[in-house]
């Protein structure tokens, strides 16, 4: 019988949050709108009550996250649409309704604080180079690692031990999944996606060449090795040129090597500083849980009635294995 791995989920904070924020238009006994804290609550719950987890990480993007990205790509992220809700708030401005997001993220940082998870933020540097951070850390070599997040960027980082959950799609992405999806490893995914660009972060890419296409062309990025962008460009090189996808990747080269460098996470995009501040919060975590803070929280910011006894359980459930296991 093989050894029960232990498995830490970590969460694209700001992603979870904005998927509730959208769609819940809870008002609270404040008259303060309040779904994205408590639908994110509500997200929380099920996760954890669908993987028990051992630990759990929540990831947010710092303040200027994209910044260093920026530098590289002036219009990264630029451009994109408003966020367009399921649900109108009659008298409140639009300018108000920005500040009621921002409160709304800050009363459920403090509320995750009173429970036994740990939460990462750093100034200047996104969600995802965090929670890349996390899942390469040596800390949880041999532990299973579900990344929640329905952003695909995270595709790149799956293996043996890491899977992505996508929450929208409510499916678990394997190494195998994107494989058999796209004709692409994981390990060569960062190299197809800087090729075919990401309209989501404006980020353009190859004119004809999508993911489709590309598994089609340089179809070794199915293999389980590692390649670089050297062996693309020379592959592209060497092959017929009057199939104008290669002669296209080939003259759109630097296009496809600014891509690269915003899309790759492995290494992720921090400092030597930031990841001694991300290896501290993880060797130096308590399970701690303050139930009775986490009651008052919701009274005082007007959801009082929120039913907590199923995640209190749950945690107890959580800092008790980790009791066992020390």
């Amino acid at each position: 019988m093989g050894v029960k791995m232990n498995r830490v989920v970590v969460i694209d904070a700001l992603n979870m949050f904005i998927r509730n924020y959208i769609v819940n238009g809870m008002i609270s006994t404040n008259g303060n709108p309040v779904g994205g804290a408590v639908g994110f609550l509500n997200s929380l719950k099920k996760i954890m009550r669908e993987s028990n987890p051992d630990q759990v990480i929540i990831a947010w993007d710092g303040a200027g996250g994209s910044q260093k990205r920026r530098q590289t790509v002036k219009e990264y992220k630029q451009g994109r649409k408003p966020l367009r809700k399921n649900y109108e708030i009659e008298g409140m401005s639009e300018q108000s309704q920005k500040e009621n997001m921002v409160w709304q993220q800050q009363i459920l940082m403090e509320m995750l604080n009173e429970m036994p998870i740990i939460q990462l933020v750093l100034d200047k540097v996104e969600a995802d180079d965090i929670i890349a951070a996390v899942v390469q850390s040596p800390r949880y070599k041999g532990w299973q690692k579900v990344i929640v997040s329905s952003d695909k960027d995270f595709l790149q980082l799956l293996d043996s031990e890491t899977v992505l959950y996508r929450p929208i799609q409510k499916k678990a992405w394997t190494k195998k999944t994107v494989i058999d999806e796209y004709g692409i490893s994981p390990e060569n995914f960062v190299i197809a996606r800087a090729i075919a660009g990401d309209k989501s972060d404006n980020l353009v890419g190859i004119q004809g060449a999508g993911l489709k296409t590309i598994s089609k062309r340089l179809a070794f990025l199915c293999e389980d090795k590692m390649h670089t962008l050297a062996d693309v460009r020379q592959f592209c090189e060497d092959t017929n040129a009057k199939v104008k996808f290669y002669s296209n990747v080939v003259e759109g080269w630097d296009t496809v090597e600014t891509n690269y460098q915003v899309m790759n996470l492995t290494p992720p995009s921090i400092s030597v500083q930031g990841r001694h501040k991300i290896n501290y919060a993880l060797e130096n975590f308590q399970f701690e849980l303050n139930a009775t803070g986490l009651k008052k929280a919701s009274v005082s910011h007007g959801f009082g009635s929120y039913n907590w006894t199923e995640m209190l359980t749950m945690f107890r459930g959580m800092i008790e294995k980790s009791k066992q296991s020390a």
